[in-house]
């Protein structure tokens, strides 16, 4: 997961954590569940792909997930092997910031007893700590 097109080829890393806040996003539909964070850090996009596979595996690809992120940071890297100087990196990797209280993934139209163990499986992929609501 990456944009096709940003603004500027190279971005500078970010600096510290996203701001946290307490209060968490609502959700307005009966019937589904989400994934909410406890804490703020970043997330790769591979990681956020990785999660969303195992949840479509485990819920057989049955209802509708919706992602509420996308990983639109620049994180560049050097070669371990280069010297000093030449210029910036090549992109390695995108990254998104979460803080604390945002929906990552939200899951629509499963039974409780197929989108929990689903949502559980994916957040296993996440490095950060989250939390599974029922609505």
């Amino acid at each position: 997961m990456q944009p096709k097109k940003t603004k500027y080829r190279k971005y500078f890393k970010p600096r510290g954590l996203p701001n946290t806040s307490t209060k968490t996003h609502k959700l307005s539909e009966l019937t589904c569940f989400a994934v909410i964070t406890l804490e703020s850090g970043y997330v790769n996009g591979r990681q956020i792909e990785a999660a969303r596979q195992n949840i479509r595996r485990k819920v057989k690809r049955e209802g509708k997930l919706q992602i509420s992120i996308f990983p639109d940071i620049a994180i560049s890297r050097k070669a371990s092997a280069a010297r000093m100087g030449k210029g910036k990196g090549k992109v390695d990797h995108w990254v998104t910031s979460i803080s604390a209280g945002q929906t990552l993934f939200t899951l629509f139209g499963v039974s409780a007893e197929q989108g929990i163990p689903a949502l559980h499986s994916g957040a296993n992929k996440l490095p950060i700590k989250v939390k599974i609501y029922q609505l």
